[in-house]
């Protein structure tokens, strides 16, 4: 199998996982500030790995336009649509915001068609609408209640995609854990900012042991995310990454089924049905995955 498929797919697993934890931790903690401190524990992890596995003197010899591109990396991916999404969740419905969010995988397939080049064929058309078809089922959207909150999420889910549109692009001639550190060092700094003149301040210093705790664990899964999700972009194209990144909700769904007694109604089922279908279908045109090519005889054109 693929490399970058298996490390995408490692990502979704650690996204699933991620998802049903963090809906503990973050009770405890202001939203906004809770993101800032994970993306800047992780940030220094990755730095600490970067000098760990004698990778220091690659960062050194970077220019000066390369930082400035991971610091845009941080600013766009890292920093403003995490601000945007956390608080923009206190006034939408979870219906709409998890429908708009779990879409992005629409986004950055068309970005990487213009921008990156990439090529769709057949299967993958008919595997993203059976992609957007599962969306649908498992969360719908209520159109009548579209308010500015959702256009937040809207905006956010925009720049998550053109981050790792760039992202991608970048990581023709920089290193993806060097990316993964810009992404999450810079952008944690320019949240910093905003907590600063957003007046949060007091919640920084108002940490219990629980919520160190909380911290610390969801810093881990965080930092297994972007190890394995951007060292997995980095082989793979970014529309088929991203659609294997929702692989994560059933994961999460069958966390909240175990521990929390969430029933999956019919609908669900049906919903993840399609969502299987449709990766399968986009995984089936790598090269790689010859067994599968004999199941959908859909002809490219």
């Amino acid at each position: 199998m693929n490399k970058g498929i298996q490390l995408v797919l490692l990502t979704a697993l650690i996204s699933g996982i991620s998802i049903f934890v963090n809906s503990f931790a973050v009770k405890p903690l202001d939203a906004t500030v809770f993101t800032f401190l994970k993306n800047l524990v992780v940030g220094l992890f990755l730095f600490s790995l970067i000098v760990l596995f004698k990778e220091f003197n690659y960062l050194k010899q970077l220019t000066k336009k390369n930082f400035l591109q991971l610091i845009a990396v941080g600013f766009v991916g890292g920093s403003i649509p995490f601000v945007l999404f956390f608080n923009a969740l206190k006034s939408t419905t979870s219906i709409n915001s998890a429908f708009i969010h779990k879409s992005m995988f629409l986004f950055v397939t068309v970005l990487a068609v213009i921008f990156l080049k990439e090529k769709i064929n057949a299967k993958f058309i008919v595997g993203a609408l059976l992609l957007f078809a599962s969306v649908f089922l498992l969360f719908g959207l209520k159109i009548t209640s579209f308010a500015s909150a959702d256009l937040m999420i809207l905006i956010a889910v925009l720049f998550w995609s053109i981050e790792n549109t760039y992202s991608k692009h970048l990581m023709n001639s920089i290193k993806p854990n060097a990316v993964a550190f810009g992404r999450m060092f810079f952008g944690s700094l320019f949240i910093l900012i905003y907590i600063l003149f957003s007046g949060k301040t007091s919640f920084l210093f108002s940490l219990t042991l629980e919520n160190f705790f909380w911290i610390g664990i969801t810093s881990l899964f965080l930092l297994g995310y972007v190890l394995t999700w951007y060292n997995g972009l980095s082989k793979i194209p970014a529309s088929t990454a991203v659609s294997i990144l929702l692989l994560g909700l059933p994961i999460t769904a069958l966390l909240n089924f175990f521990f929390k007694s969430s029933p999956l109604v019919p609908m669900q089922l049906l919903g993840y049905f399609f969502m299987f279908a449709g990766l399968l279908l986009i995984i089936s045109k790598e090269k790689h995955f010859f067994f599968l090519k004999k199941f959908f005889s859909v002809r490219n054109d």
